[in-house]
């Protein structure tokens, strides 16, 4: 699974005029599943989001995760992460997951989240969305379950 993971004073998707989702402080998580990719890659990517460290202490270094600050997390589908731009200039999007797979994994990842104990709200799977956010930092970071063992 690929993420694109952002610091966020606060975020919202809105559907066809409808807010699905938002949050205050926290992580904007843009989520795409790969062919392939099965509960087991959702599950480590929560758990390695859940811990991820970019939230300042104290200090004013990131020493904290989203679990540390309280903070809460928006979930949103986004499956032109798998673009692949190798050729031409029109990207291609065959590395995603089926949209079945896709919109199952999309919802897993995301109660595995709830499952660690943090706050998540979501878009819509498949659906043309408004997604607004103000960037904390800016931090921004990018996580792909094929990069690790």
């Amino acid at each position: 699974m690929r993420a694109l993971i952002q610091r966020v004073s606060r975020a919202d998707v809105v559907v066809a005029g409808r807010q699905t989702g938002a949050i205050g402080p926290g992580l904007l998580i843009l989520i795409c599943a790969m062919a392939g990719d099965t509960e087991a890659e959702a599950d480590k990517l929560a758990q390695r989001i859940a811990k991820l460290r970019i939230f300042k202490d104290e200090a004013g270094k990131m020493n904290r995760s989203v679990t540390d600050i309280g903070g809460a997390c928006l979930v949103v589908s986004q499956f032109t992460l798998a673009a692949d731009t190798s050729r031409g200039n029109r990207p291609g999007f065959s590395t995603a997951a089926a949209p079945d797979l896709g919109n199952q994994l999309y919802q897993y990842f995301s109660g595995a989240l709830r499952g660690l104990g943090l706050p998540v709200e979501n878009g819509e799977f498949g659906a043309d969305m408004a997604v607004s956010l103000i960037n904390d930092g800016p931090v921004t970071i990018w996580m792909d379950t094929a990069d690790r063992p």
